[in-house]
């Protein structure tokens, strides 16, 4: 398959035909994140331990709006990045032997912010795990808002005992 890079990696460029799609209740039964910190509102596809495409409806009624910016309202970039990081612990908590851990950020190499995120954006959620070594985990990912980037990171680590290594 082609990535949405270009990549000869696992993730489709689309959303598969018969994709393998979560709703909010079984995101819940996923992730240990609940609101207002959960920002992903359905999975389009995954793969455990090795991708996910994920969907946040962005709206005004987000608490961080209230004070990010009064009069602008803005997505925080961390929080596109956590949003990011939550879609890659979908691939990785969904695998069976990672069911009820928690997955921690260790770091975030070269990220970039390209547009701003807006009340009534849809993000489009994309994150591969490119590498595991022990606890550490190491992956990319890219948030898109009507087919045009608006944040990426090519490497993320996360680290943590008792803890599935992440993204």
């Amino acid at each position: 398959m082609t990535t949405t890079d270009g990549n000869q990696t696992g993730m489709p460029k689309e959303v598969r035909e018969g994709a393998k799609e979560l709703n909010l209740e079984e995101i819940l039964q996923i992730l240990p994140h609940r609101y207002p910190f959960l920002l992903i509102d359905r999975v389009l596809d995954y793969e455990e331990g090795k991708w996910c495409i994920a969907r946040k409806c962005v709206t005004i009624n987000e608490p961080f709006f209230q004070g990010h910016f009064p009069g602008q309202p803005i997505m925080p970039g961390v929080l596109l990045l956590e949003a990011l990081a939550q879609c890659g612990a979908v691939a990785l908590l969904s695998e069976p032997e990672n069911r009820g851990k928690i997955a921690l950020f260790g770091g975030v190499n070269k990220a970039r912010f390209k547009k701003q995120v807006k009340p009534g954006d849809v993000l489009e959620l994309r994150c591969e795990l490119t590498r595991q070594d022990g606890p550490v985990g190491i992956g990319s990912a890219k948030a898109t808002v009507n087919g045009k980037v608006v944040a990426f990171r090519s490497e993320e680590r996360r680290v943590g005992k008792e803890c599935a290594s992440m993204c």
